[in-house]
Parts: C-alpha cells; structure tokens; sequence
C-alpha cells in the first residue's frame, strides 16, 4: 500500500532549515551534478482501458464538498463543451508517458480512460468514527471492482489509523470476485479540522519549516481543496503502480511515486515553504494551476516526468 506520506512533507520543509537539497534540487541534477531521480519499473502491470471512478463518501459531506470533488473527477474525461477550458486532462497526460516507456510495450493494452461513474453516500458513519485500513478496504469493495477505482473519502471528524501522523492518504488494492482479481482503491482524509497545515498545505501554514502565509483556496474550503491535490496524487500513483509492482523508486513499502517524487512543488521556482508561481484569481485571490469541469479552479501537483526525470511543471 502506497501512502501520501506527511514525513515526506515534513522533510521538505526541514531541508529548507538546514539549506540542504530540495526535492526539487535533487531532481535537476544537472545543474548541481547529483544523480536524477529514475523512476523504475518493477514489470507488474499499469491500469488500462477504460475505467470508472467511484466515489464512497463516508461521514458528512455537504453537496459542494461533493461536487467539488466530482468535478475534478469529470475533468478527466475531455468533452466538447469543455475542451477548451478544462487544463486537468492536460495535467494528467504526464502519466500517459509512463507507458510509453514501459519495458516490455503491451500494445494490445487501449489506453487508460478516467470517467466519475458512481458515487456512494455513508453519512451514518456506518463503522464508527475511528477506522482503521481493514475498515477503508471494506468500505472500497462497495464500490464496482472490475475495471474500477474506489476512492473512500472520510469526512473531518473521522480519523483513520496514520492519518496526519504519517500519511494523508493511501492507495492499495484488494481483491474480488471467484476468480480472485485485483481492484485498485484510494482513501483520502479531509483534514480541515485535524492537521490543515500538514495534509492541506500550502492552504494552511505548515506545523515546521517556514512559516509563509497560506494560500487562498481556489474553492474556499481548505480541507477539501487539500483533499483534491491527495486525489490528483494518489490517482497518479495507483494507475502507474496499481499493484506495488508498478513504477516505483525505493522501497516498495514507502514508494515514491508519481507525484510523491515532486512533494511540495506547484508551480515554477518551488522551493521548501514556497510552491512555486501560480496563477491567481483577479476576484477572490485564490491560487490555483488548473481548470476543471464546472469552471472549477484545482491546484495539482507536480508530475514526475520519466521521458525528462524531472518534475513537469504545469504553469
């Protein structure tokens, strides 16, 4: 299981104390002589095809906390009404490289497709307040398993074991079915009223490091603008390593991903406490690098690039 790690977080911003290399640094290693970053590929299969995204909303979510999320989620799948405003799809085309670059080319495999498919309401926190990763696998098989990701979003007064002491999310999978297949899940927590600063950072100030002013939220709610860039990470990370098997580098326990690769960079300049240069709303001053569905406004992460080996930055 692949986590959004909250340590991860924590040391780019520890690095910036010590003057030590950031993330970003230690991936433009032409400039300071390091060795890049590669991303390996460990010959296990990506996702493919066609597949839909399933929302299971555990605990209270008003109706825009939901379609905030669903928005994003229906960003992925380019429309003509849309195409020219939605910049989401084009974020994501960074892991469409990823299979380019696959050892063994499967061209048999149709091309990965996203598309919000269903979406399942828990309010009456049906195993309690307090869960633990059995509890998330659980509530994942509710949702569709074949040719699907099931993505449990916990409300802000639900805690989850690891939740903000060392992750923000996590993405795994599971299995389902007589034949025993495997499904792909994500969870994500809101942090709004737990830990602002570590999971929904740069909307919040950080608990260590430089204490910079947060950023306007592009869609004034903190925990679930923090909760859109842990998705928009977690979906990189489980379609190019669904299965632990995938694209990785380090230990395959504590993966780094993805978008893991690019902790803490939005935008062009990043560096430890700063995410870079964005775009700003002339109106409500929020900071944001994409476009979604509904004339949504999204900050996403930087993408690690394995055509470059360095992180693609959107703006």
């Amino acid at each position: 299981m692949a986590s959004v790690s909250v340590f991860l977080t924590l040391l780019f911003f520890l690095f910036s104390l010590i003057n030590s290399s950031s993330a970003a640094r230690l991936l433009a290693s032409s400039v300071d002589g390091e060795q890049p970053l590669l991303m390996e590929y460990h010959k296990g299969p990506l996702l493919s095809g066609l597949t839909a995204v399933n929302l299971i909303w555990y605990g209270k979510f008003t109706p825009t906390q939901r379609a905030i999320v669903a928005d994003f989620i229906s960003s992925f799948s380019i429309r003509p009404r849309q195409s020219r405003q939605s910049t989401v799809s084009s974020w994501w085309q960074t892991t469409h490289k990823y299979y380019n670059h696959l050892s063994t080319p499967r061209p048999s495999s149709p091309p990965l497709s996203l598309a919000l498919k269903s979406q399942r309401l828990d309010d009456s926190y049906s195993l309690g307040k307090s869960l633990r990763m059995k509890h998330i696998v659980r509530l994942s098989s509710n949702g569709a398993q074949k040719n699907s990701i099931n993505i449990v979003l916990t409300a802000s007064d639900v805690t989850v074991d690891g939740f903000c002491m060392s992750r923000c999310g996590a993405h795994g999978s599971s299995r389902w079915g007589l034949q025993q297949g495997k499904f792909a899940y994500i969870w994500v927590g809101n942090s709004d009223s737990q830990c602002p600063g570590t999971c929904a950072w740069p909307f919040h100030q950080p608990p260590y490091g430089p204490q910079t002013p947060p950023l306007v939220a592009p869609n004034n709610d903190v925990g679930v603008d923090g909760m859109i860039i842990n998705i928009a990470s977690l979906l990189a990370g489980t379609v190019t390593n669904p299965f632990s098997n995938g694209y990785f580098q380090g230990p395959a326990e504590a993966p780094l991903e993805a978008a893991s690769a690019c902790t803490g960079i939005y935008g062009k300049g990043a560096y430890p406490g700063y995410p870079g240069e964005l775009l700003v709303d002339s109106t409500t001053g929020a900071s944001y690098n994409a476009l979604g569905d509904n004339g949504r406004k999204y900050l996403l992460p930087a993408l690690f690039d394995p055509s470059t080996s360095k992180c693609s930055i959107f703006v």
